[in-house]
């Protein structure tokens, strides 16, 4: 099952949920590698039955509140016995804890996304032996995530991503268990975003204004994609810096740069001093919060230069008059206090980078502070210092996957410990999970799959997972190097672990 702490983040509930999977006669022995990631209770026996294609179906219990016309479950239904059976075109329609046993295969979980999840399980307990007949054994699995949000940052502004790569990586996430897609969607160097309201920003702000944007129908199709596997799309919006690309398109939004007395024809961070930005930034969010229906909504607020605001008259005479002196961090906050409080009269909830949190900005206590720098020792800190505040916390620091080096850098992101910080029990609550960020600026769909994967599945188990089952990376090693291979039979270019083979290899072209 999967029941997630933060109800408002959209869940689609349907309770009780049952199902029955037909099978036939035990036969032979045989052990498989395992799951990824690892279930919290996984009992499997040498004992196997065979499975045949052709008399395999998926079937709804009696009890179930769930029935055929379950939108989430009657796709799974289709896409999983497409992946459990590769060599077969059969739907296997008509059909948590799981359990498999002679003659049959039981899933019961408490909403549809927990089933989803299950029926990922089950998949991947199947395998094929030399002859290629189908095959899984004995089990039993209780199983739920450790955390609630287990997300994806994809940066579709520093290079295009084309929808087709997006899709991809949804499906590689569902196979992980990952139910979060952070689209961080636009930033300085390009605005693909198209906007109804707006226009102008994809088309001057794009790198193309036809090829290189994501229109309405392309985004709904996005958010379709994801729902079906579990996952919820959350769009990011940042401001007041990381915004060049939205000034091109968007006149007086940004501030005017000045060289002395006079402007030197460059622009810095969203201009803070004026009306009209709080005008056009409350019409924008409110298109975004139409367009993206999950209930939060990712508001930046990093990495802010203040050298620009510091040199432009007309924001120093602001700041006098509001009493922030020369102190540019008020400045920011009181940008960034407005930008919140349009989300909320937006009913939606705020998701913010650290920097808003260590710039003592006053913000709504359910606002999410979402650490992404430091070593080790400092996000723990951070940790430490966000939850005795009573915020909740994601924490992305130990798994930016865009940074690269030669041999298994997968162990290190494996072997984060989230909780591992000063802090009482109920500090730990606070932190509602983490995410992998890939960044953009070397990478785009030519690299990204096999950048991101089998990389990121390290920072999967530790999010699903108990801690303690999963201390061990060599232990986990032949798990993941299996999985890799699965995900290469499914499509997914998973970049090897080290040396070997998979059975089944790439091909794709």
């Amino acid at each position: 099952m999967e029941t997630t702490g933060l109800v408002s983040f959209g869940r689609y509930t349907c309770s009780h949920l049952y199902f029955l999977l037909l099978i036939v006669l035990p036969l032979g022995q045989h052990t498989v590698e395992g799951v990824w990631p690892l279930p919290q209770i996984f009992t499997s026996s040498i004992e196997r039955y065979p499975l045949n294609p052709q008399a395999f179906y998926f079937g709804y219990g009696r009890q179930s509140a769930a029935q055929f016309g379950c939108s989430v479950l009657d796709a799974a239904f289709i896409r999983y016995y497409s992946l459990i059976f590769p060599d077969y075109t059969g739907n296997g329609v008509l059909h948590n804890n799981l359990s498999v046993s002679a003659g049959k295969a039981s899933l019961n979980a408490e909403t549809v996304w927990g089933a989803v999840r299950g029926l990922e399980t089950f998949s991947q307990l199947v395998y094929q032996d030399d002859f290629g007949s189908y095959f899984v054994n004995q089990t039993e699995i209780d199983d739920f995530p450790r955390f609630p949000f287990r997300g994806i940052l994809l940066d579709t502004s520093r290079h295009f991503i084309p929808v087709h790569a997006i899709l991809k990586t949804l499906d590689a996430m569902a196979y992980s268990k990952f139910n979060v897609f952070h689209w961080h969607i636009v930033d300085d160097p390009s605005f693909p975003y198209q906007s109804q309201t707006f226009p102008d920003l994809s088309r001057k702000g794009a790198f193309h204004p036809m090829t290189h944007i994501y229109t309405q129908s392309d985004v709904r199709r996005v958010i379709s994609h994801a729902r079906l596997r579990g996952i919820r799309v959350l769009p990011e919006f940042d401001s007041p810096g990381h915004t060049k690309s939205w000034g091109k398109g968007q006149s007086d939004l940004l501030t005017p740069c000045y060289s002395g007395s006079t402007p030197s024809g460059a622009f810095g961070p969203v201009n803070p001093a004026l009306p009209s930005t709080y005008q056009f930034m409350a019409t924008l969010l409110k298109e975004v919060s139409s367009v993206f229906p999950d209930s939060y909504i990712h508001l930046g607020g990093d990495e802010v230069n203040f050298s620009c605001w510091k040199s432009n008259p007309d924001v120093r005479a602001f700041m006098q008059k509001m009493g922030f002196g020369v102190d540019f961090t008020k400045l920011e906050a009181f940008y960034m206090e407005n930008i919140v409080n349009i989300t909320t009269f937006l009913n939606k909830t705020a998701i913010v980078w650290q920097d808003v949190f260590d710039y003592h900005e006053l913000i709504p206590k359910d606002t999410v502070l979402h650490i992404w720098k430091g070593s080790p020792a400092n996000y723990r800190k951070e940790l430490s210092r966000m939850t005795k505040a009573g915020m909740r916390v994601l924490l992305a620091a130990p798994w930016y996957i865009n940074h690269i080096s030669y041999g298994q850098d997968w162990r290190n992101y494996y072997t984060v410990q989230p909780l591992n910080f000063s802090g009482t029990a109920e500090q730990k609550k606070l932190v509602i999970g983490g995410e992998v960020c890939m960044w953009g600026e070397y990478v785009d769909a030519t690299n990204l799959t096999p950048r991101l994967w089998p990389r990121a599945s390290a920072a999967a188990e530790r999010l699903w997972s108990d801690e303690k089952q999963t201390s061990s990376v060599d232990k986990a090693f032949p798990r993941l190097q299996d999985f890799r291979c699965k995900l290469v039979r499914r499509g997914i270019r998973a970049e090897p672990l080290y040396v070997g083979h998979c059975k089944h290899e790439y091909q794709g072209v």
